[in-house]
C-alpha cells in the first residue's frame, strides 16, 4: 500500500470523528457582522488555533482592530525538490441567520439530514461557507500527520474572521506582514464544484468597477404641462446614455473597453462547450429564456469569462403612489462592470465617464461616485500546480476537473497576487443548492468526505 493510499484509508476510517470536529466548530456562533457575537468570533479563532496545534502546527491568534486572524505554521522548513511552500486561506466567520423563522432547525445545532434518494447533507450556518470547506483541508492534513508523522509540504494556514463583512482588517494585515506570507502558492477552499459529481478549479475571478452617475438639468422639479417639450429631462438623457452602453450584438460600446480581454485557449474553450450549459438549465430557474450577453459567446462564457456592463439601479422623478406630473431636475443610476484578464479598472472607469460626458446635452451636468475599482485575477493555464490539481481531482472523482471562471470575487486573492506575488489555486466543493447565506444552509456529506480525500491527493501531487 502506498503512503497516499494509507492516508486515504485513514480519512475514510476517521470520517465520524471528522464530523464530530466539524460539528463542534459549527456550534460556535461566529457572526462577524454583529458586535453582539464578538466573543463567539474569538471562540471560533481559539477553536481553529487549538485544532491546528493538535496536528503539529505552531499557531497564534493575531489581534486586529476587528476580529482576530489565526496563523498556523507547519514547521516543515523548506520545500524539497521544487515543491511549493503553500499558504492555505479560509475564514471562520459566518453570515447572520435572519430570518430565523425560516430555519427548519436551529442554525447552530448541526445535524445530518437524509434527502429523498439517500443523499445526506450537513445542515447548519457555516456548513458550507466556509467552516465545512476549510475543514476539508485541515482534516486532510490531520490524516497525513497521523499516517506519516509529518505533512507533505511546508505550509502556513491563514484563517480570518471578517470575510463576511468585507475582510476590512485582513488587507492591512497581509500588507504589514508581507515578508512572512510571501510563499509559493495559495490554496483557497471557498468555491464550488460544477455539479455534484464534477470537480472544478476556479481559475479566474472577475474584477469590479462600480460607478454612480448623477445628472442634473433644471434647478428644481418642473410642471410637465408648463415646461414639457421645452425643458431637458434628465431621465430621458440618462436612459439614452444607458441604452447606448450595448450594441445589438450585446457588446459593450465604450471605446477601449475590451483592451486586455484574452481569448480562452482552444482546449479550455472546448471543455467549456462540452459542459453544454443551456439557457433552460441556467436561466430557466429564474424565469428567463434567452441569454442577453454577447451573441457570439456561449452562455457559460457570458457568466464566467467575459466582461460585463450592468445597470444596478436607476432613480428619478416621482416614484410614490398615484400621479405627480413633473419633469425632474435630477436623475441617477448605478452601473457596474465586471472585468476579466488584464482590463485596467481605472482605465475602464475613466472611459465610462468620458462616454457619459460625450453624450450630455448643453443643459445637463454630471457628477460621479465610485464604489469599487478592483482588477480581475487569472491563474495561468500553464501553472504546473493547476495540472497537478486537475489530475488529482480527476483520480478522486472519476471525471475531468472543470477549469472555470467565477463571476464574483474573493478580494484577498487579488492582494495575494498584487502584494505577495503569489498565484491562488481555488478548489472548492460547494454546490448550487447549498443555500449559502440563506436559511437552512447545507453541505453535502459527499462533498465533505471526498473534499478531504481530494485535498490529500492534491497535497501529494504538489509534493511530488
Amino acid at each position: 500500500m502506498s503512503k497516499l493510499d494509507a492516508v486515504l484509508d485513514r480519512i475514510d476510517g476517521d470520517l465520524d470523528q471528522s464530523l464530530d470536529r466539524l460539528f463542534a466548530f459549527l456550534r460556535i456562533q461566529s457572526i462577524s457582522t454583529d458586535p453582539a457575537f464578538k466573543s463567539h468570533c474569538y471562540a471560533a479563532a481559539e477553536f481553529v488555533a487549538a485544532d491546528l496545534k493538535s496536528i503539529g502546527f505552531s499557531s497564534e491568534i493575531r489581534p486586529t482592530e476587528g476580529h482576530p486572524i489565526v496563523v498556523g505554521k507547519s514547521g516543515n522548513g523548506q520545500a524539497k525538490g521544487g515543491a511549493p511552500h503553500i499558504l492555505f486561506y479560509g475564514h471562520y466567520d459566518v453570515q447572520p441567520v435572519d430570518p430565523l423563522e425560516l430555519w427548519t432547525t436551529p442554525p447552530f445545532e448541526p445535524r445530518i439530514e437524509e434527502l429523498p434518494g439517500g443523499r445526506k447533507i450537513i445542515v447548519a450556518r457555516g456548513a458550507c461557507d466556509d467552516k465545512g470547506q476549510a475543514m476539508t483541508f485541515i482534516e486532510a492534513c490531520r490524516a497525513y500527520k497521523a499516517v506519516t508523522g509529518s505533512l507533505p509540504l511546508p505550509m502556513t494556514v491563514l484563517m480570518e474572521g471578517e470575510e463576511e463583512c468585507g475582510s476590512k482588517n485582513l488587507f492591512g494585515f497581509v500588507r504589514d506582514n508581507a515578508d512572512e506570507f510571501k510563499l509559493d502558492l495559495a490554496l483557497v477552499c471557498d468555491t464550488a464544484m460544477w455539479d455534484p459529481n464534477t470537480p472544478a478549479i476556479t481559475t479566474s475571478l472577475r474584477g469590479l468597477v462600480y460607478e454612480e452617475i448623477r445628472l442634473t438639468c433644471a434647478d428644481r422639479d418642473l410642471h410637465s404641462g408648463l415646461f414639457g417639450g421645452a425643458a431637458q429631462n434628465p431621465i430621458r438623457v440618462l436612459s439614452k446614455i444607458l441604452a447606448a452602453l450595448h450594441d445589438e450584438a450585446g457588446r459593450v460600446t465604450i471605446p477601449g473597453f475590451y483592451d486586455g480581454v484574452p481569448e480562452l485557449p482552444a482546449d479550455i474553450r472546448a471543455e467549456l462547450a462540452a459542459l453544454n450549459l443551456t439557457p433552460e438549465q441556467f436561466l430557466g430557474q429564474v424565469g428567463l429564456k434567452v441569454p442577453a450577453g454577447e451573441k457570439d459567446r456561449m452562455l457559460i462564457e457570458q457568466i464566467a469569462t467575459r466582461p460585463t456592463a450592468e445597470m444596478n439601479g436607476i432613480v428619478g422623478g416621482y416614484t410614490g403612489e398615484g400621479a405627480k406630473t413633473v419633469i425632474p431636475g435630477k436623475a441617477s443610476a448605478k452601473v457596474s462592470f465586471r472585468l476579466v484578464g488584464q482590463q485596467n479598472p481605472k482605465k475602464v472607469r475613466e472611459a465610462f465617464r468620458s462616454f457619459v460626458k460625450a453624450r450630455l446635452p448643453v443643459d445637463c451636468t454630471v457628477e460621479f461616485a465610485n464604489f469599487a475599482d478592483s482588477p480581475a485575477i487569472q491563474l495561468s493555464f500553464e501553472n504546473p500546480a493547476l495540472g497537478k490539481a486537475r489530475s488529482a481531482l480527476a483520480t478522486e472523482w472519476g471525471k475531468t476537473a472543470v477549469t472555470i471562471g467565477a463571476g464574483g470575487s474573493i478580494p484577498i486573492v487579488g492582494d495575494f497576487k498584487s502584494v505577495l506575488g503569489m498565484d491562488s489555486l481555488m478548489v472548492g466543493f460547494a454546490l448550487d443548492d447549498d443555500r449559502v447565506h440563506s436559511p437552512n444552509e447545507k453541505f453535502d456529506l459527499k462533498s465533505f468526505h471526498k473534499g478531504i480525500r481530494s485535498w490529500a491527493r492534491i497535497l501529494d501531487a504538489l509534493a511530488a
